[in-house]
């Protein structure tokens, strides 16, 4: 029975330290720890096809010229690192200004791929997608970027709680 105790005592070890790293990471990201700050006492149900839904309304909000309806899909602690501007967005205010300048330029968007991860509460939507953009006075062009949406489950409804868009390098 000797030569378990050490096997015993090191997986034991291994696994305190995989927890302290793992507590350690989480409190390195700011962004995440609001959604982590409290246990949902009920899990709302979602899928994938509704984590579609939520892009298709964020798409269809940039279709309608408004950008106050696009940052309405925001949730009130968001964090917006956006496609076409280094200026990082942490408040509708912000958020809402950008959407200004960005849907005068109407866009048409379309995700070229994806990856969906599903949670208690939250949802990752990430992957590439393109806008067919039409600038005034200027001819219409095409900017492709990577995405990563964090959607949350807050009074009732799911909203963006953090969006990052960074346009594809130039291969």
């Amino acid at each position: 029975m000797r030569p378990a105790q050490p096997r015993k005592r090191g997986l034991i070890s291994v696994l305190l330290c995989l927890v302290v790293v793992a507590i350690g990471l989480i409190g390195l990201d700011p962004a995440v720890m609001p959604a982590l700050a409290a246990e949902p006492e009920n899990c709302t149900a979602m899928n994938t096809e509704q984590v579609k839904e939520l892009f298709e309304r964020w798409n269809s909000a940039l279709g309608s010229g408004d950008p106050r309806e696009v940052s309405a899909l925001y949730s009130d602690d968001a964090l917006l690192l956006p496609t076409l501007s280094a200026t990082p967005r942490a408040n509708r205010e912000a958020i809402t200004d950008y959407f200004a300048t960005f849907l005068a330029q109407a866009p048409e968007g379309r995700i070229d791929s994806r990856e969906i991860r599903l949670g208690c509460n939250q949802a990752l939507d990430a992957g590439t997608y393109s806008f067919l953009l039409h600038p005034p006075a200027k001819e219409p062009r095409r900017v492709q970027a990577r995405y990563t949406f964090v959607y949350v489950y807050r009074n009732g409804d799911w909203r963006i709680l953090h969006h990052h868009s960074s346009l594809m390098p130039e291969t």
